[in-house]
């Protein structure tokens, strides 16, 4: 399990996941796995992946938000194994070769060409899952819980917003997302800012201060105790020993 969304595409070979069910993917398949998804992969057969990590937190405010549907559906109890075209096999995996050389590479505009190397990836993804037979999805509390979160993150939302959002009590929310996930509502709120936190150290110049406000701390030294207890360092520490990398 993992606080970010992800996706893998399968160029060889075939293989068992197991993310609440049990699915086969092969070579053309993209399996979605929402942020608090727990998986394993139970059988492996040469199998070849690209796979794509991004914080939807990050992405959720804006225009992108319609394409993070297809890892909703996902987390509803849909299936999470999109079958690509065969067509557009090579096209898609050329797009996630690029944005791993751009996030690995240091070049002008590289924050924007990634963001659009993802749109253009999520998109294809998003097209086929669209066409897909609809499934009568009853979200459960934790997908519904997960996917306010995921929205509103960056907003000051506390325990009660959730419950709230969800209509349970906040015990019964804290209760179902601690045994699915491991985590809290607020450690799920911690790590979708702090997630949007380090996009910005890295991507941006923007003050520490400037950055806790867009991620809903009004007090800069509330987010630098968060981020120093879960990297160990302070946020402009951190940034310098990325940007030395």
């Amino acid at each position: 399990m993992h606080e970010h969304a992800a996706l893998a595409l399968v160029t060889e070979g075939h293989a068992v996941v197991e993310l609440r069910d049990r699915f086969e993917v092969q070579a053309g398949d993209v399996l979605l796995v929402p942020a608090g998804e727990r998986h394993r992969f139970i059988r492996n057969s040469r199998t070849t992946a690209f796979g794509v990590g991004f914080c939807a937190p990050c992405y959720a405010p804006s225009e992108l938000a319609s394409l993070l549907d297809p890892f909703e559906r996902a987390r509803s109890g849909a299936s999470p194994v999109v079958h690509l075209p065969t067509e557009r096999h090579e096209h898609v995996a050329r797009l996630i070769a690029e944005l791993g050389a751009e996030t690995h590479a240091d070049r002008t505009h590289r924050r924007l060409v990634q963001k659009s190397l993802l749109a253009l990836v999520l998109a294809e993804v998003t097209r086929t899952a669209s066409v897909a037979p609809a499934a009568n999805l009853q979200p459960g509390v934790v997908a519904e819980a997960l996917h306010f979160i995921e929205r509103m993150c960056l907003e000051p939302i506390s325990l009660s917003d959730v419950a709230r959002a969800v209509g349970k009590s906040p015990s019964y929310v804290t209760t179902a997302l601690k045994q699915a996930t491991g985590k809290s509502v607020v450690e799920w709120i911690i790590a979708g800012r702090l997630s949007e936190a380090r996009n910005r150290l890295l991507h941006t110049d923007e003050i520490v201060e400037v950055i806790a406000e867009r991620v809903g701390y009004a007090d800069a030294t509330h987010l630098i105790r968060l981020f120093r207890r879960t990297h160990g360092v302070t946020p402009a520490a951190w940034r310098h020993q990325q940007r030395r990398r």
